[in-house]
């Protein structure tokens, strides 16, 4: 499911990158130059598909294991949504209109909580594995 919804490769340095399109943010997965330590930082995607400067990250150890990493994964995310969204507007005037009816069901596509664990744990092995396979070498 992963390799349907996101892009994953890996840049110039060496880290990881995952790009979602269908959200416009990317996070990605690099040795932090500190033994046992990975770099995670994460921005936005701008129009047209070019890929804005890091917004926010932050440097994990690797013994903490992937659910300390999952959670730090979420809330670079999440800090880079926060910082996207645009200002709140000021409280609106009433119409004259009646508001429509709304409607059961779901608002937009949106991924579940699940589907973002999911994600974020992939990530994690990912990450893992490439910063095993840098650090010891393949052969």
């Amino acid at each position: 499911m992963l390799w349907r919804q996101h892009t994953v490769y890996r840049d110039r340095a060496g880290g990881v990158v995952i790009r979602g399109e269908h959200v416009q943010r990317w996070i990605s997965l690099a040795p932090s130059g500190r033994k046992d330590e990975v770099l995670l930082r994460a921005g936005r995607i701008l129009d047209g598909g070019t890929t804005a400067p890091a917004r926010s990250e932050t440097v994990v150890p690797l013994g903490a294991g992937t659910g300390e990493l999952a959670t730090a994964c979420r809330r670079l995310l999440a800090e880079t949504a926060a910082d996207a969204a645009p200002p709140a507007p000021a409280a609106p005037g009433r119409t004259k209109r009646s508001e429509k009816p709304k409607r059961p069901g779901r608002k937009g596509k949106r991924m579940s909580l699940a589907a973002w664990t999911i994600l974020v744990c992939v990530v994690g092995v990912v990450a893992l594995y490439a910063y095993s396979t840098a650090t010891t070498g393949t052969r």
